[in-house]
C-alpha cells in the first residue's frame, strides 16, 4: 500500500476502505507517513469531503491510535458532555452535580483552554485546594460513591489526533468537517463514554458561524456516534453573544454556584437543563427528555444539586465553604473598573468572540500554551441584549490584577451595541438525535 495511490483515490472523490484509513492512520502516528503527504491527504478531504462510513473508520482509527480510558468498573451509563467552545462557557460546572443529583454517573475528563478564558480546569482550580489530578482507581471510587469526579485528561490519548490538529492548523484545512467530528469523536471515544451530549455553538463567539455549518457538524458527530455504539444527541446553541453574566475563571465558578442554587442567569440555567435533560435520558433517567427535565428542576429547587457541587468539590480537596462564601474563598482582583454607556437605549448585540479577547486581555485566558492565567481576572456583563440602559449605566465591570487599560474599556463599549429596539435571541436553534 502506498499513501500517494490513497491520495489520488482522495482526490478522485473515491471512498477510502477501512483497510487504507487504519494503515493511513498508524503510519501517519508512527512517522512512516511524513507531513506533506499528510497535508495532501487533508487537503483531498477538505474539498471531496468522506462518506459517513469513512468519517465513523477515521474516528476509531484515530481512538485506537492511542490509549482508551476503560471506566467498565464505573456503575451506571457514563454520560460525557463535550462544547464546541464559546465565550462564558461554564456549563459543565453546573451540569456535572446537576446530572449526578439524579443519580447519572459523570466521570469527565477536561483540559486547559486556550483563548477567551480557562478550560474547566482552569476554573475549577480558582477553588483553593481542589485537585485535579486523581489516580484512575480514585477517581473511579469517587464516580461510583458521589456519581461525579472531574480530572485533567492525561496518558497517551488520540495522539494521531494531536498530529492531525497540528498540521490542520497550519495547512488551511481546520474547517472541515469530517475533520471537526473525527477529532472531537475521537477523543469522547476514548476517554470511555458510553454516551455523548454534544453542545454545537453558532454565531459570533464559535466556531460554526452560521447555524447551518453547525448543523452540519452536529450531524456528523451523532453519526459517527451513533454508529460506533455510543448513544449521541447533540444541541446547537447561539452563542452570538456571551452565555451567562461572567467570563473569567473564579468569576464563572461564582456564577455557576449561583445557578446551582436556583438564582443563576436565565441563559445558562435553561442551557444546562437542555443538556442535562438529554444527559439524564441518556442515562436511564425519566422515560422522555421532559421527564428528565423535570427531575432536574426538582433538583435545584430542592438544594440537591448544591450539596452534589459541595460534595464534589470536598471530594476533590477543594474549601467547600466556597459555596456560602465565594467572594472570600475564590480569588479576587486587584483592580476593577466600570464600563458606562454612552447612550440611552436597549442593548441589540453583543459581540461575543470580541467580549472574549477583552477578557483574555485582562488575564482571564491564554494568547499561547506558555500563558499563565489570573484566575481572578476577567468582567461580569450587567446587561444582555434586550435589556434597556441608561446613559451612565453600567454595562459592565473589568477585574484585573494589573492596571486595566483604556483600550479594554474600549473593545468592550465598541462590541456592545445600543439602539431602540433589539430583535430577541434564540437560545437553542435544533436538537439534532
Amino acid at each position: 500500500m502506498r499513501m500517494v495511490d490513497l491520495i489520488d483515490k482522495k482526490q478522485h472523490n473515491i471512498e477510502l476502505t477501512e483497510q487504507e484509513i487504519n494503515w493511513m492512520i498508524q503510519g501517519y502516528t508512527e512517522g512512516t507517513i511524513p507531513d506533506y503527504q499528510m497535508s495532501a491527504m487533508a487537503m483531498a478531504i477538505y474539498f471531496n469531503d468522506m462518506t459517513k462510513a469513512e468519517r465513523s473508520i477515521l474516528t476509531m482509527a484515530i481512538v485506537e491510535s492511542g490509549e482508551q480510558i476503560d471506566l467498565s468498573d464505573i456503575e451506571g451509563v457514563k454520560v460525557d458532555k463535550h462544547s464546541t467552545g464559546g465565550v462564558g462557557d461554564t456549563t459543565t460546572l453546573v451540569l456535572a452535580p446537576l446530572v449526578a443529583s439524579v443519580g447519572v454517573p459523570v466521570a469527565k475528563m477536561s483540559g486547559r483552554g486556550l483563548g477567551h478564558t480557562g478550560g474547566t480546569i482552569d476554573k475549577l482550580e480558582a477553588i483553593p485546594g481542589f485537585n485535579i489530578e486523581l489516580s484512575k482507581e480514585a477517581f473511579v471510587e469517587l464516580v461510583n460513591k458521589n456519581k461525579v469526579a472531574v480530572v485533567g485528561q492525561s496518558g497517551n490519548l488520540t495522539p494521531a489526533d494531536k498530529k492531525l490538529y497540528a498540521l490542520r492548523d497550519v495547512t488551511g484545512t481546520v474547517e472541515s468537517i469530517p475533520l471537526i467530528a473525527s477529532s472531537i469523536m475521537s477523543k469522547k471515544i476514548a476517554s470511555g463514554a458510553d454516551a455523548i451530549v454534544l453542545d454545537v455553538k453558532t454565531g459570533a463567539g464559535a466556531f460554526m458561524k452560521s447555524v447551518e455549518q453547525a448543523r452540519a457538524l452536529a450531524e456528523s458527530m451523532v453519526e459517527i456516534g451513533n454508529t460506533v455504539g455510543r448513544n449521541t444527541m447533540a444541541v446547537i446553541s447561539d452563542m452570538s453573544q456571551p452565555l451567562g453574566n461572567a467570563i473569567g475563571n473564579g468569576l464563572e465558578v461564582k456564577e455557576a454556584i449561583e445557578t446551582l442554587k436556583g438564582h443563576g442567569p436565565e441563559d445558562l440555567t435553561e442551557l444546562c437543563l437542555v443538556l442535562g435533560s438529554q444527559m439524564a435520558y441518556l442515562g436511564g433517567v425519566g422515560n422522555s427528555l421532559e421527564e428528565a427535565r423535570a427531575k432536574l428542576e426538582e433538583n435545584l429547587q430542592n438544594g440537591k444539586a448544591l450539596k452534589a457541587f459541595e460534595l464534589f468539590v470536598e471530594s476533590q480537596g477543594g474549601d467547600k465553604a466556597v459555596v456560602d462564601r465565594p467572594e472570600e474563598i475564590l480569588p479576587t482582583a486587584e483592580h476593577s473598573k466600570e464600563v458606562l454607556a454612552e447612550q440611552s437605549g436597549v442593548v441589540s448585540m453583543i459581540v461575543a468572540d470580541q467580549i472574549g479577547i477583552a477578557a483574555m486581555k485582562l488575564g482571564a485566558g491564554r494568547e499561547t500554551k506558555e500563558s499563565s492565567i489570573d484566575l481572578a481576572a476577567g468582567l461580569y456583563l450587567h446587561k444582555k441584549v434586550g435589556d434597556k440602559v441608561e446613559a451612565g449605566e453600567s454595562l459592565a465591570t473589568l477585574y484585573s490584577n494589573k492596571p486595566i487599560s483604556e483600550e479594554v474599556k474600549t473593545t468592550i463599549l465598541d462590541n456592545m451595541h445600543i439602539s431602540q429596539t433589539a430583535a430577541p435571541l434564540p437560545l437553542v436553534h435544533d436538537i439534532v438525535r
